[in-house]
């Protein structure tokens, strides 16, 4: 999907490319919200689609089952940035989070479309190891450098690892 704005400067013209991600929530669940918080905003709750024509910095998503803290404490989370890539390693990168007081609760699973077709991550049992489970986890940052790539999420995923 392109889109350009047209700037003048001093009588030159140039185009500048408007970045655009998308957040797919899938909830198999039968039960709870799918959210998304960037900071002390809600972007969404449901399962969207969300798209943003502009990066998404640090942003979270679990899903509410009515126990969950504002930033996903006591629950699972996932915690994404989907951004152009400006330089090597500067793209797009997202995880799964059980670093206390974050928990297990559920089947996460998250996959990358519209580039990175086919990286994924999913989170089956508490000691999952696609997941961090303190802040010096290496390796479970889950990173994509294609330009405007989106994100699904899957709760309680039934089918994709069965």
């Amino acid at each position: 999907m392109f889109s350009f704005k047209s700037l003048s400067l001093f009588g030159v013209i140039t185009y500048v490319y408007a970045e655009t991600h998308t957040i797919v929530f899938d909830n198999q669940c039968g039960f709870g919200t799918p959210t998304l918080i960037q900071g002390s905003d809600v972007l969404g709750t449901g399962n969207g689609p969300f798209t943003f024509n502009e990066p998404l910095n640090f942003a979270i998503a679990y899903l509410q089952n009515g126990t969950c803290g504002f930033n996903g404490e006591g629950c699972t989370l996932i915690e994404t940035t989907l951004r152009n890539p400006t330089c090597p390693g500067c793209g797009s990168g997202t995880d799964i989070n059980l670093i206390p007081p974050k928990i297990f609760l559920l089947i996460l699973y998250f996959s990358y479309f519209n580039g990175c077709d086919g990286v994924k991550r999913n989170c089956k049992f508490a000691n999952c190891v696609e997941a961090f489970h303190t802040p010096d986890d290496g390796g479970t940052q889950t990173v994509c450098q294609a330009d405007d790539v989106n994100l699904r999420i899957t709760f309680c995923e039934k089918d994709q690892f069965a």
